[in-house]
C-alpha cells in the first residue's frame, strides 16, 4: 500500500511520519451512490484518531450522510467523492484535530473534560499542551464518544483482557517449563569413549534400534492419518448441523458453533458454510452475511475458500442459476470479502481445486462481464493514482 507524508506540505522523503494514501471506491447509482474508504481504519490507526472522527469529519464538511460498519471495517459516505478531494479534506481534519500547535508533529493524544466539554490534547514530541477549537460540529461527535484511554502497566493489569493476556503467557511459560523439564539430562562425556563400537552384538543392537524407530514412525504416520480422519468429519458433522439448523440459527450463532469445534479459522469451513447458508437464487445472500463472512474471511486463502465454496453450490445445482454469477460476484466484491487482487487471480485461468474443469470454465465465461469492468476499474483508479501523484511532485 503507497504511504504518503502525514502533512503533505513536507516534501522531505524522510519524513518519519507517514500514513496510507486515501483510497476512495464508489458504489451504486442513482440516490444510492456512496463512496467507500476502504483503508479508513489503517489511516486512521497512522493519525492516532478512531475511525469514527475522521469519517464523521469527512461527512460534516461534505454536507453528506455517514455509514459507519466498525465489525465489517466499512466506513461509508453518501455521494460521490473521489479520492483526491478526500485526501484534501483529510489534510484539513490533521491540520484543526492531529497536529501540535506548537511543533507541527501528529504525536498528540486527546483528552475530554467532562465538566466543561472542552478537548484539550498533550503532544508527546515536545510536551505541549493545547486546546482543540469547538467550534467545528465534530466536536460534540469527540465529546460524545472519547478516544479509548490508554491504561499503565498498573491499571492495565487490573483489567479482565489484561488478566487473560497475563494468564496465557503464563500458560506459554509453564508449557516451556515443563518441556524443559522432561528434556534428557545432559551427561558428561567421558573422552575416551568417543569410538563406535562395532562389535556384533553392539550392531545388532543398533538394528533393532532402528526397526523400532521405524515402527514408531510408522506408527505416527497411521496416528496422522487418523487425524486427517477426525479433521474431515468435523466439517462434515459441521455441514449437518447447518442442515438440521439453518435457518433456524443467526450468524452470531453459526460462528459461535464455528469457534466451538474449533474451525472458525479454516478455509474448509468456509466452503461448507457457503455451500449450507447461501440459498437459490444467490443474489443479496452474500450481503445478509456479510458480517459472517467479513470475520471469517481473514487471508487469501479464506478469499479463494469463499469463491470455491461459491463455484461448489453452482456444480451442485448444475449451474441452473449460471446467469447471476456476475452479479453475485459484483456483490462479494462490494461487500469487500474478496480482494481485487484475488478476484484477478481467479480470474486469470479455471482450475480444478473445487470443482470439475468444465464447471470452472463455465463459470468463469459467466463471470467475464464482471472481470471485465473490475478491470477496466482497476485501471481507471491507476491512472487516478498517477495523475495525484504526478501533481503533488509538480507542487
Amino acid at each position: 500500500m503507497a504511504t504518503i507524508n502525514i502533512r503533505r506540505d513536507v516534501k522531505d522523503s524522510f519524513y518519519r511520519y507517514r500514513m496510507p494514501k486515501l483510497q476512495s471506491k464508489i458504489e451504486g447509482k442513482g440516490n444510492g451512490i456512496k463512496t467507500v474508504i476502504p483503508n479508513m481504519s489503517d489511516i486512521a490507526k497512522a493519525l492516532g484518531r478512531p475511525p469514527l472522527y475522521v469519517t464523521k469529519f469527512f461527512g460534516f464538511e461534505l454536507g453528506a450522510q455517514t455509514t459507519i460498519i466498525a465489525d465489517m471495517d466499512r466506513y461509508i459516505v453518501n455521494g460521490a467523492h473521489d479520492a483526491g478531494k478526500l485526501q484534501d479534506l483529510l489534510d484539513v481534519f490533521i491540520r484543526r484535530f492531529v497536529l501540535c500547535a506548537s511543533c507541527q508533529n501528529p504525536e498528540t493524544e486527546l483528552s475530554i473534560n467532562k465538566k466543561d466539554q472542552t478537548i484539550s490534547y498533550d503532544c508527546k514530541a515536545c510536551g505541549y499542551r493545547g486546546v482543540i477549537d469547538g467550534r467545528h460540529k465534530l466536536t460534540g461527535v469527540i465529546v460524545k464518544n472519547p478516544p479509548a484511554k490508554k491504561k499503565s502497566h498498573k491499571h492495565k493489569r487490573d483489567s479482565p483482557v489484561a488478566e487473560e493476556e497475563d494468564g496465557a503467557e503464563d500458560e506459554l511459560t509453564r508449557r516451556i517449563r515443563q518441556e524443559a523439564a522432561e528434556l534428557p539430562t545432559a551427561e558428561v562425556v567421558n573422552d575416551e569413549d568417543w569410538a563406535v563400537d562395532t562389535s556384533e552384538e553392539a550392531v545388532r543392537a543398533r538394528v533393532q534400534e532402528l526397526e523400532g524407530n521405524m515402527k514408531d514412525s510408522l506408527t505416527l504416520s497411521d496416528l496422522r492419518g487418523d487425524e486427517e480422519e477426525a479433521e474431515s468429519s468435523r466439517y462434515d458433522q459441521f455441514g449437518e448441523w447447518l442442515e438440521d439448523n439453518y435457518p433456524g440459527v443467526s450468524d452470531v450463532e453459526i460462528y459461535k458453533k464455528m469457534k466451538e469445534e474449533n474451525i472458525h479459522h479454516k478455509s474448509k469451513a468456509i466452503v461448507v458454510l457457503v455451500q449450507c447458508i447461501i440459498t437459490s437464487p444467490y443474489v443479496g445472500e452474500f450481503e445478509k452475511h456479510g458480517a459472517l463472512f467479513k470475520k471469517l474471511c481473514t487471508t487469501d486463502k479464506h478469499e479463494r475458500a469463499l469463491l470455491g465454496g461459491f463455484e461448489r453450490l453452482m456444480e451442485n445445482t448444475e449451474l441452473v442459476h449460471i446467469d447471476v454469477v456476475p452479479k453475485v460476484l459484483l456483490e462479494i466484491y462490494q461487500n469487500d470479502l474478496v480482494s481485487d487482487d484475488m478476484f484477478e487471480k481467479w480470474g486469470a485461468k479455471a482450475s480444478k481445486k473445487y470443482v470439475s474443469r468444465e464447471t470452472s470454465k463455465k463459470i468463469h465465461e459467466a463471470a467475464e462481464p464482471f472481470l471485465t469492468w473490475l478491470a477496466e476499474a482497476s485501471d481507471e483508479s491507476e491512472s487516478e493514482d498517477e495523475e495525484e501523484e504526478e501533481e503533488d511532485d509538480d507542487e
